[in-house]
């Protein structure tokens, strides 16, 4: 087969289709991407093929505000932008792409959901590969009135369509794919950049990370450092695509650095405190480690919710974000055995998760 993917031009929603782009690629498919023109040279230098299409979170989000003002909230900006701006120039963009294309499969980020309406005015499968926690009903119903005009009969779910990939384990699905008719369960498989591992403190560190996007949160992260160097134990900050610099000098026993292999990190730590993005969450609960969560945007706040409403891990929100308050939970999650071995329950969960290969096997027969 001939396979298209599609995602936003950021890491976070790159990262996560390329377990199954690499697993189409080693059984012999034809794998070729769209993404926007900030992505295109880094999926090339990936090994994919690739075609810019769409615009960027930040140029939808420009647009958004100033149809609707700065200090509009998510209903008047994120719709628009994720239920109008982002999909409608996908559309543009892929309706006379893929006659030249001619692929045979589309698969695509949730967030891409015009390539899933491309797909299906081209007469094509296609599938939506969940990357984090669904839009609450009452916004999901908004975001579907505004993208009914462009899937014409909305399909089973206005964001997932008919099919899609779903990573979460069942202690923590997510109810929102319950509405779509075909549903391939995949175990999370981290995608880690190449690059080196970097030293490691002993065994039990703190591995501290805001992902890729940081949403202005800089002062938040001194927070945690500062709160974390407080007690006996080393901290790791990956700081993704930052520059550890910006940090400033350090206290002694905090190290920083850029894109780490984070699986492999993840072996070692005894705790992580982060920003509450998808990849990261799934990550920690397969490793069987405590969370404390400063979730900070998108879907962040409803995976802390989840987490914390488990006992998973402990979420500090908005004024909650204090030293010390970061401090007694850190030291909280470090001595109580509970959230270690409830996420250790999950993390066995999720290795008894099918692997991408075989999903991507069942896809492609369910594609035809």
């Amino acid at each position: 087969m001939r396979i298209l993917f599609t995602c936003r031009p950021a890491y976070g929603h790159l990262f996560p289709l390329l377990p199954l782009a690499n697993a189409a690629a080693a059984a012999g498919h034809d794998v070729v991407f769209g993404t926007g023109e900030a992505f295109v040279p880094k999926v090339r230098e990936l090994g994919f093929a690739v075609h810019r299409a769409g615009i960027g979170i930040g140029e939808a989000e420009a647009e958004a505000k100033k149809r609707h003002g700065e200090d509009a909230g998510f209903m008047d900006v994120g719709i628009t932008m994720f239920a109008e701006l982002l999909p409608r120039s996908l559309l543009d963009d892929l309706t006379p792409l893929l006659p030249e294309l001619r692929p045979d499969l589309v698969i695509y980020e949730m967030s891409d959901v015009g390539a899933g309406i491309a797909a299906r005015r081209a007469g094509l499968p296609a599938v939506a590969v969940v990357i984090g926690r669904s839009m609450p009903p009452e916004l999901l119903s908004v975001a579907a009135e505004r993208l009914r005009p462009l899937w014409g009969t909305l399909p089973s779910d206005a964001v997932f369509g008919d099919a899609c990939v779903d990573f979460w384990p069942d202690s923590v699905r997510d109810p929102g794919t319950a509405a779509v008719p075909k549903v391939f369960r995949m175990r999370p498989t981290p995608y880690d950049p190449d690059v080196p591992l970097p030293p490691l403190p002993a065994d039990g560190f703190v591995y501290l990370t805001f992902g890729t996007v940081v949403y202005g949160a800089t002062d938040v992260l001194r927070g945690a450092i500062r709160a974390l160097s407080k007690f006996d134990v080393d901290v790791l900050v990956a700081l993704g695509p930052g520059d550890p610099a910006l940090l400033g000098d350090l206290p002694e026993r905090v190290h920083a650095t850029g894109f780490v292999p984070q699986a492999e990190v993840l072996k070692h730590a005894g705790l992580v405190v982060h920003h509450g993005g998808t990849g990261t969450v799934l990550a920690s609960l397969a490793a069987g480690l405590p969370q404390l969560v400063l979730p900070q945007g998108a879907d962040q706040f409803a995976n802390a919710e989840t987490l914390s409403a488990l006992g998973l891990a402990r979420a500090l929100v908005g004024d909650e974000v204090r030293i010390p308050a970061i401090e007694t939970a850190a030291r909280e999650l470090l001595t109580d055995p509970k959230p270690r071995g409830l996420a250790r329950g999950i993390a066995a969960e999720i290795a008894e998760m099918p692997p991408p290969e075989r999903v991507l096997a069942e896809i492609v027969s369910w594609a035809g």
